[in-house]
């Protein structure tokens, strides 16, 4: 696997930081291998929203990695169980912010999961950004759950929102192949919002370097990655912070 987050044009020239994060781990349970990729896109209204991605990141990350490395498999990940994990990372941001004389919103952020298990996977969702997959024996690239757009034009839903947000959860009861994670700053470049599918060409070129590598993270495809979402031609058109994470499993079952 490989992922990269970059600033965006318009967060460098305010002189802001990003306020994406993400985060990929693989866990050895006692039925095969399990990967867990986060993404999250801290919203650009709130003060401190980097530091809410990341929080979303590391405590979904943690939960999802206990639940699957006691030997409990990806098929138990239930809607009950994501709406009860949303719990937890709602007040895990809501006491790290009442520490500071904050408030939860301070920490507004998206939130994309894909649990991936040898023979299925499930994909957690809330706000904008996505997760695309291809199975095995597929030849397109699907998206199991869209992007969500809030009341007005340009907003969305955080997991901070006062009215709670609810997960989309989606499970996929097929051995995924190949893995795509990402936040909004990409979403108009490679999803098609006219079809409501992803760009099969574009997900296809990119994942097509890890078919090559070792297992495990691929620190050089990483950088190249980070070179990629730096580039004019993704920054031209786009100036919003971005994060990827990509994924190939090499072996079928």
């Amino acid at each position: 696997w490989a992922g990269a987050r970059s600033i965006g044009t318009s967060h460098t020239k305010a002189g802001v930081r990003c306020d994406d994060n993400g985060i990929c781990i693989e866990v050895h349970t006692p039925y095969g291998p399990v990967l867990i990729a986060i993404a999250s896109d801290g919203a650009g209204s709130a003060k401190h929203s980097a530091i809410g991605s990341l929080l979303v990141c590391i405590t979904l990350a943690r939960l999802a990695r206990d639940f699957v490395i006691d030997g409990m498999p990806v098929g138990d990940i239930s809607e009950d169980v994501a709406e009860r994990w949303l719990t937890h990372v709602r007040e895990r941001i809501s006491t790290f912010a009442e520490l500071r004389g904050h408030s939860s919103r301070d920490y507004a952020a998206t939130l994309v999961a894909a649990i991936v298990g040898p023979t299925d996977a499930a994909v957690l969702h809330v706000g904008d950004g996505g997760a695309t997959i291809k199975c095995w024996g597929d030849d397109h690239w699907e998206i199991p759950s869209w992007p969500t757009q809030g009341q007005f034009a340009s907003t969305t839903y955080f997991v901070t929102d006062e009215k709670r947000p609810k997960v989309q959860h989606r499970y996929v009861d097929r051995p995924i192949q190949s893995l795509c994670v990402f936040t909004d700053g990409l979403e108009r470049l490679i999803l098609d919002f006219a079809k409501r599918v992803p760009f099969d060409p574009f997900f296809d070129k990119m994942i097509a370097p890890l078919r090559n590598e070792a297992t495990g993270r691929s620190r050089l495809l990483s950088r190249e990655l980070k070179r990629f979402l730096e580039s004019p031609n993704v920054n031209d058109r786009t100036d919003d912070d971005k994060t990827l994470i990509l994924a190939y499993r090499k072996i079928g079952l």
